[in-house]
């Protein structure tokens, strides 16, 4: 049987590889790193789709190293361990062999305390090198002694872009894609999967392998919008919680949440969890709705939801659900305000655009002479010696002049945010 488009496109090399440029552009770590003898332990973390396994295994490949896969849902530590010493037994033998050899543990999260300090002894001795995946923030879920022997690299979803020229290249690939003309898919239709994908490559090629083998038996000049939403139906040939109806369903939450609707909310968030969708999924996109849809109208927003996904984690399925629901009423039902959420934006824009500008003297640390007499930290105004804590001065790079990002609305607790501001202001 023919193994998935997915699956036959994963690139071979790091040239091939589409996307995380900040990890491997020239001259950033990844590419760096293959120079390196031993290889570092690494954990790979990001969203579904984003390619760890994929540079994971180029990096075995392109430095001949013994590559030693295993899954944290299918594959127990004893089993592991048992292949590690077998490994280090056959090491010690007359003819010693020089390539490095590669633990890789998928979904690395889901080994407990336990089966994590099972690994490291062998990662300290140079047994191996531990390479590991993770959906999962690996401050939570990684232990701190095996953490702190590992990397980690952050992956960031594919950009529209990228799943763009996935998709492209895997349509009219003549050896390990669909060999189909270009012109087979339809704008409409790419436009569609790329957005449907929403980062993830693995889901943009299952839609796309799904929607040409539609086109193709029913003899169709081309794949249309119509057949691309027809093969998100054919449950059996895609995915599951990864499909447009995830999405549809997380779209229905947020805005409803937006919507200040708590009764459509608890609707979708029923929806949601009957449908088997990941609590913690649920309580992630709902912190982020947090900061992002709520802001500082209703501070205490964020401590709720935090305070739901940790409620769950505690109680479990169904107890813990009502702690979601809970948080889902206080979200619909709470002042808006996105006003962070934007200045958060306008001072990202002005960081990598701006370039490395230097701290203005008056506000840097001074903890030697030579500092000082660099006029480091001169003239510096100490805002408690004056009146309300509050003295006029200038925190902003000198180049960059300065800037307002953060206009608080008159929603909730921004409204008492912003007389503050507007006090402070017109004394400037």
């Amino acid at each position: 049987m023919r193994a998935p488009l997915a699956d036959r496109m994963r690139p071979a090399v790091l040239a091939d590889f589409v996307g995380q440029e900040e990890l491997l552009g020239e001259g950033k770590f990844l590419s760096s790193v293959l120079s390196a003898r031993p290889l570092p332990s690494l954990i790979f973390w990001g969203p579904p789709g984003s390619g760890k396994t994929t540079i994971s295994r180029i990096l075995a490949r392109e430095t001949d190293a013994v590559f030693l896969p295993y899954s944290a849902v299918l594959s127990g530590v004893k089993e592991i361990r048992e292949a590690l010493a077998e490994l280090k037994k056959s090491r010690r033998g007359e003819v010693e062999d020089p390539r490095p050899a590669i633990l890789f543990i998928d979904e690395i999260h889901r080994f407990n305390k336990a089966q994590q300090d099972a690994l490291l002894p062998f990662v300290e001795d140079g047994t191996v090198t531990l390479f590991g995946t993770t959906t999962e923030n690996p401050s939570f879920e990684i232990r701190n002694a095996l953490l702190s022997r590992c990397t980690v690299l952050v992956l960031s979803p594919l950009s529209p872009s990228h799943i763009e020229t996935i998709v492209r290249r895997a349509l009219i690939d003549p050896e390990r894609g669909l060999k189909q003309p270009e012109p087979f898919l339809s704008p409409d239709a790419l436009k569609h999967i790329v957005a449907v994908a929403d980062g993830d490559a693995r889901v943009a090629l299952n839609v796309l392998e799904a929607s040409v083998s539609i086109a193709l038996h029913k003899k169709l000049p081309a794949v249309d919008m119509e057949t691309a939403r027809e093969a998100l139906k054919k449950k059996g040939l895609l995915y599951d919680k990864d499909g447009e109806e995830h999405y549809n369903l997380i779209s229905a939450l947020h805005k409803s949440l937006r919507g200040s609707d708590p009764d459509a909310a608890l609707y979708w968030l029923a929806r949601m969890l009957s449908a088997g969708e990941d609590p913690f999924y649920i309580a992630r996109r709902m912190i982020r709705f947090a900061s992002e849809d709520v802001g500082n109208a209703a501070p205490g927003a964020l401590q709720i939801t935090l305070a739901a996904a940790e409620s769950y984690r505690t109680l479990g399925s169904p107890e813990g659900e009502l702690a979601l629901a809970q948080a889902v009423v206080y979200l619909a039902t709470a002042p808006k305000s996105n006003r962070t959420y934007i200045a958060w934006q306008r001072a990202m824009k002005d960081a990598e655009t701006g370039g490395s500008l230097p701290v203005p003297l008056h506000i840097r640390n001074a903890p030697t002479r030579l500092m000082k007499d660099l006029g480091y930290g001169k003239e510096y105004k100490y805002p408690h010696d004056f009146a309300d804590g509050f003295v006029a001065d200038n925190y902003f790079p000198e180049k960059l002049g300065r800037r307002t990002y953060y206009n608080p609305s008159e929603a909730g607790h921004e409204k008492v945010i912003a007389e503050r501001l507007k006090n402070w202001w017109n004394r400037k």
